[in-house]
């Protein structure tokens, strides 16, 4: 009987109405029980966690059907972006890929394994390496950067483009603030350590 009494309102905790947005639950809730503590951050950082992992295993399943990991993609990016002759130094990568030397190194091994790239000494510069765009990593590369353009402009297509556009600037300006407050400049995968 104590059973219906409770689910009938009768005794126990109130049950609070159901929020659409289950994120202003949990900041409700927190609220509830812990008075005083700070909550704002909830209403933004979990939905950018959420939002991070829905549209990376998105990105990792456009790309798993293209034949493609992120990492590589970030890579071959990287050298179609930079123009011709799509060479760079591995020095260059590591600073545009925002990753490690030691992440450049194993995304090129794979990537020349692949015959998306070609690895050669910089002239002049003893402990130079140039990392270059093959014609089957250029072909690779756009057919890939559109199918990820594409699907993550129809995943965001909900806002309008001067939503879009608010939402850029906030995000970057959060980004920047948030890396000066931790002292941590690098951007990797989302996952990844």
């Amino acid at each position: 009987m104590a059973r219906e009494s409770e689910a009938e309102g009768g005794g126990g905790r109130p049950e609070a109405e159901a929020s659409p947005y289950p994120v202003e639950e949990i900041a409700a809730a927190w609220e509830r029980e812990r008075p005083g503590t700070p909550v704002s951050s909830i209403g933004i950082v979990t939905p950018i966690w959420q939002l991070a992992k829905l549209l990376g295993d998105d990105r990792r399943r456009v790309l798993a059907r293209a034949g493609m990991d992120p990492a590589t993609l970030d890579l071959l990016s990287v050298l179609r972006r930079s123009g011709e002759p799509y060479t760079l130094t591995t020095r260059e990568l590591g600073r545009r890929s925002m990753v490690t030397a030691g992440a450049v190194s194993q995304r090129v091994a794979r990537a020349e394994r692949e015959g998306l790239v070609t690895r050669r000494p910089g002239e002049g510069r003893p402990r130079t390496v140039l990392v270059e765009l093959t014609p089957a990593g250029h072909d690779l590369i756009e057919a890939t950067v559109d199918q990820v353009l594409h699907r993550e402009a129809e995943l965001i297509d909900g806002l309008t483009p001067a939503q879009q556009e608010q939402l850029a600037g906030l995000l970057r300006i959060l980004l920047q603030d948030t890396q000066r407050k931790l002292g941590d400049d690098r951007i990797g995968q989302v996952g990844e350590a």
